[in-house]
């Protein structure tokens, strides 16, 4: 066992007596192919040298098992929870039957002269540290990707059916139309009877606008009313007359005034007629406001990755809160969205597609502090030569003792899987390294505030 110790980095710089030494204190295992050695944010039990077999490393982001490295004879695992005092950042699994060494974590203080040992531990540490943050950023940005694609395609998808089922209703409602506009003209009505229905059909499109707003009650009481009112004039079909005719805002008094003009006969085939156009410009209606909707998402996600500009350019903090908030509306449904925007607030130099990576990171992290229901309030404003952005929620807040910590890289208070725990890193990086600026927290039950700090005037990049 000494000779395979020996081979082990970065046990190849140790002494004859301190090799001697561990073979004295360590604890020989056997695991048999598909048998866990260390489970992810379970708490460091020690380090150990594979001898003989192989393992894999692995790691839970976003509920899948992502793999990270395979380690064969020579490896050994578990240094980074054993220096840094942190549970196990992953799973590792023996993919074949494996001979390892235990040592346990009083080792490197109590068992042997460990500078050597350290050294290379350190070294090794680094290299894996790099190694594993690389790839969970990279899984971190495709999982970004993915939630904003699922968040994209559910507020399109809307829209997108409201139109299309417009667009299959509406060459029927046309066709409609044309035939009644046949049959009124055979009523020989005057020019001025034709312009009168006109006037009305457009004063009710006009209208129908503001009695969307109205609520369902006292829509459901005008349309009540109008069809009594058609009951009473005997007109044809008054229950699928009534609700058009109440949606566009229709009055009696302008029903009165129609048949006083036109004549029993004619009343029936100009409201049948009124129903139809109106029906077929509220189609029109939907087309045009479905096809907006997706003009503004398609707009907002082009502004929101700063599509086809420079890495770093003018940029108004406002617009990124804004069309980050659009892209996040999927999931601020049932919660309160209070903005506070200084009119004089100056453009900044800066990158703008990272910065809304650092809007996105805070909203979701306070939107997931609340479980989706709650107040969030945004604040922006000038500070000598800052831009001062404040996002806080009114959430259960941040344990103190978690506080200082949550900036560290792989640190997270979320369950294993859910959070990777570098979304705050990132943001840390971003606003410090990336824009020379300052970021900082306050929380308490209640009311978690981010203070993101940035210069006005950015360096060159």
């Amino acid at each position: 066992m000494h000779d395979a110790l020996r081979r082990a980095l970065p046990f190849d710089t140790l002494t004859d007596e301190q090799i001697t030494a561990l073979g004295d204190v360590g604890e020989e295992l056997f695991l048999r192919d598909g048998d866990t050695l260390l489970e992810e944010g379970q708490p460091a039990s020690g380090l150990y040298v594979l001898l003989e077999g192989a393992l894999t490393v692995t790691k839970l982001i976003g509920g899948r098992d992502v793999f990270l490295s395979n380690q064969y004879p020579g490896a050994f695992v578990g240094e980074i929870s054993l220096l840094t005092g942190q549970p196990h950042l992953a799973t590792i699994k023996a993919i074949a039957d494996s001979h390892l060494v235990r040592y346990p974590p009083t080792l490197v203080k109590d068992e042997l002269d460990a500078a050597p040992l350290l050294r290379g531990l350190m070294s090794t540490m680094a290299q894996r540290l790099r190694s594993t943050e690389a790839m969970v950023q990279q899984h971190e940005k495709l999982s970004a990707l993915g939630k904003l694609a699922a968040g994209l395609a559910h507020e399109m998808n809307n829209p997108a059916s409201a139109s299309v089922r417009a667009a299959k209703q509406l060459p029927e409602t046309v066709a409609t139309v044309q035939s009644l506009s046949l049959q009124l003209g055979r009523l020989a009505l005057t020019d001025e009877q034709i312009a009168l229905v006109q006037d009305l059909q457009r004063a009710l499109v006009e209208r129908s606008a503001r009695v969307r707003l109205l609520d369902p009650l006292a829509r459901s009481d005008r349309e009540e009313t109008l069809l009594g009112w058609l009951a009473a004039k005997a007109v044809p079909e008054a229950w699928r007359l009534a609700p058009a005719l109440a949606g566009a805002g229709a009055e009696i008094a302008e029903l009165d005034a129609l048949r006083e003009k036109l004549g029993a006969e004619a009343l029936a085939p100009a409201l049948t007629w009124l129903e139809s156009a109106l029906t077929t410009a509220e189609l029109l209606n939907t087309i045009e406001q479905s096809a907006t909707r997706i003009s503004d998402l398609v707009s907002a996600i082009k502004a929101y990755t700063y599509m086809d500009r420079s890495h770093k350019q003018e940029v108004d903090v406002r617009e990124g809160l804004e069309h980050t908030l659009t892209i996040l509306k999927h999931k601020l449904r049932d919660i309160t969205v209070t903005r506070d925007y200084a009119p004089d607030l100056p453009r900044i130099t800066a990158h703008g597609s990272q910065l809304n990576q650092v809007w996105t990171n805070l909203l979701d992290n306070a939107i997931d502090a609340m479980d989706g229901a709650g107040q969030i309030r945004i604040r922006a404003a000038r500070e000598y030569d800052r831009v001062v952005v404040e996002i806080s929620d009114n959430g259960p807040g941040i344990p103190p003792d978690v506080q200082p910590r949550i900036f560290e890289p792989f640190f997270t208070t979320k369950d294993v899987g859910d959070g990777s725990g570098l979304g705050l890193d990132i943001v840390y990086r971003i606003v410090a390294h990336e824009h020379r600026g300052d970021i900082q927290v306050s929380s308490a039950p209640g009311e978690t505030r981010f203070k993101v700090c940035l210069p006005i005037q950015g360096e060159g990049g």
